[in-house]
């Protein structure tokens, strides 16, 4: 038997703080963002009670290179996420700066990629992201580059937490939010960051390696 049971939502801004938090051995633990479920479930006559957590849903979009990338792309890896357009006149010239320096630290690091959707995908193609990403000096597939259909790129990025849209009043025609979004193998969203100030790129970049020990302790 499994029974849901209520559902608590934890606000960002809560999350932010607990990013500083420890676990009782001492050790730096990055919080689960998002809703959670519990769940009921009887097993061997017992009742025990499961938690489940916000996670990044399947998804299917096509890369810089015009390959297709699915989930699978990122299975067992860390990753961060975040939302741009290449025609951008505000803030993507600063993210992308900052984005270089994630890139660069954890270009050593096979089990940690990024992945960034165009929120323009008419302007957008495959050809425009891959001269976007050759011109950051960006080679190969650990840094990506995504495009695909506007419903399913503005769906996503809500579960994200970033607000991604048309709005033909916003400088370049887009709004969106300038957050970085870090993501663990088991697709919990484990921190989002302003990727616009540098020192929030900087404890993204610190809590990258947290959560990669935390995954060499299990």
């Amino acid at each position: 038997m499994i029974t849901a049971l209520k559902k608590f939502v934890v606000p960002i801004g809560i999350g932010a703080v607990l990013l500083a938090g420890c676990t009782g051995s001492g050790d730096k633990k990055l919080p689960i963002l998002g809703e959670r479920d519990w769940v009921e479930k009887v097993i061997d006559g017992k009742t025990v009670t499961d938690t489940i957590y916000h996670q990044i849903p399947g998804f299917s979009f096509v890369s810089q290179h015009g390959d297709s990338i699915t989930e699978k792309q990122v299975e067992g890896k860390i990753f961060v996420a975040d939302f741009f357009f290449t025609s951008c006149p505000t803030i993507c010239p600063v993210m992308k700066k900052n984005m270089l320096k994630v890139f660069k630290a954890i270009q050593d690091k096979p089990d940690v990629a990024i992945l960034s959707h165009t929120i323009d995908p008419v302007h957008d193609t495959p050809q425009v992201l891959l001269k976007y990403a050759t011109d950051l000096g960006v080679s190969g597939d650990q840094w990506l580059f995504l495009t695909g259909q506007k419903a399913d790129i503005y769906g996503i990025a809500q579960r994200y937490f970033v607000a991604a849209n048309e709005e033909g009043s916003a400088p370049g025609g887009f709004i969106h939010s300038g957050a970085f979004t870090l993501v663990d193998k088991d697709k919990h969203v484990r921190g989002v960051y302003d990727g616009t100030d540098d020192k929030k790129v900087a404890q993204l970049i610190s809590d990258i390696e947290v959560l990669r020990k935390e995954y060499e302790k299990k």
